[in-house]
């Protein structure tokens, strides 16, 4: 106990029970504020009493620096890879302050020893760290960590899990371009461009299968195909101009984690050019309109046949009997025997069958009268 502004006698000091972290540190800020036994213990410190004071501001402050003073050390430090390309994140702790900074350290198995990664070693909060050229191996495991610090203060280390870049990272897809060839498609595959030269070679080498998701446009119609990984890949057995959508992911021998492509569309055949459509309905359209006329005029000569044959048959048999005649040829035997009354409703239409070549001449005047001139009597 304190008695007149002095503090208690080194001898009758009690024996302190265990205090906590916090407890010590706030007893040690409110020591160094107000207590006269600092003061004291500092005028007096090569007495007995001031050297016990003396050792508990010590330890007091040791404690306040280490256990309130430490920065908080970041959290879910992780390893993201996305093909062949390693990237490190973390989230800061809240109660950073605003100048901390952020270094990164890496390890693997082989070599028991950590060592910092050079372009991450002042990293602010926010910021990521490219790993892709320090983990050159794809075999191998790796693991990070990192830690927060200020000009006078550092945190602990947090780390990562482990990390295999051959089997962790994720397969995206390649790039892709679609042809037609008549009854089938042609897909060219590339290996999608990357930063770094090491990084193509190993994704172009990590590809073993690759896997087509095709799709009919016109009615949905879809199936799927896995093919052995080629630059040149061909679809056949689909119908001619007809359009289809190709979506394309890719595996690897230790690796599950594809992602597929968006969908790439292409017509098997070129489809027709709109002209000649419109020429072909116009064709169809005038053959139809034409053939409806041909049935009208067959329907509407089909009635007027027998009314023709027997106004225009006489006619007909007086042409071929004076052309017979001209020619000094006998008149043509037909195959069937016919009586004019058969052909003559009227007895002048039978007149011209009895009229010899003479009369015709001398009805004429020297001129052979017509078939038609003898019937009407003007001949």
């Amino acid at each position: 106990m304190v008695t007149n502004g002095l503090c208690p006698n080194p001898h009758t000091y009690p024996q302190l029970p265990p205090i906590s972290h916090y407890m010590l540190c706030a007893l040690t800020l409110k020591t160094r504020a107000s207590s006269p036994c600092v003061k004291h213990s500092t005028a007096s410190h090569n007495t007995v009493h001031g050297g016990m004071m003396g050792l508990w501001m010590l330890l007091l402050l040791h404690l306040h620096l280490v256990v309130c003073v430490s920065l908080p050390a970041p959290s879910s430090v992780s390893i993201s890879s996305f093909n062949m390309e390693h990237i490190l994140g973390f989230l800061p702790d809240p109660r950073t302050p605003s100048n901390t900074h952020f270094t990164v350290q890496i390890i693997h198995p082989r070599k028991n020893s950590w060592r910092p990664v050079g372009g991450c070693l002042k990293l602010k909060a926010g910021q990521r760290c490219n790993l892709t050229r320090v983990f050159k191996d794809p075999y191998d495991q790796y693991q990070a960590r990192v830690q927060a610090f200020t000009p006078t203060q550092t945190s602990n280390w947090t780390l990562s899990e482990w990390f295999q870049p051959l089997s962790d990272t994720v397969l995206g897809p390649p790039d892709v371009s679609v042809s037609g060839c008549g009854n089938c498609l042609i897909l060219q595959l590339r290996a999608p461009t990357t930063r770094g030269i090491q990084q193509n070679i190993q994704l172009k080498y990590l590809y073993r299968e690759v896997i087509f998701h095709v799709q009919r446009t016109r009615d949905g119609a879809q199936f799927k195909l896995k093919l052995p990984y080629n630059e040149e890949n061909a679809i056949t057995y689909l119908q001619t101009g007809v359009e289809y959508c190709v979506t394309v992911s890719v595996t690897g021998l230790f690796n599950s984690n594809p992602v597929s492509s968006k969908p790439y569309c292409a017509f098997t055949s070129p489809p027709p050019p709109r002209s000649s459509l419109y020429l072909v309905f116009g064709l169809l359209g005038a053959f139809g309109v034409l053939g409806l006329l041909l049935v009208a005029s067959f329907v509407y000569c089909s009635h007027l046949t027998p009314k023709l044959l027997r106004r225009h048959l006489p006619r007909i048999l007086s042409y071929i009997l004076l052309q017979g005649q001209n020619h000094g040829n006998a008149l043509p035997e037909l195959s069937h025997q016919v009586s004019a009354s058969q052909f003559c409703q009227l007895p002048q239409d039978c007149a011209w069958l009895t009229t010899t070549t003479e009369e015709r001449l001398r009805r004429g005047g020297g001129r052979l009268g017509t078939n038609t001139e003898i019937k009407n009597g003007r001949v």
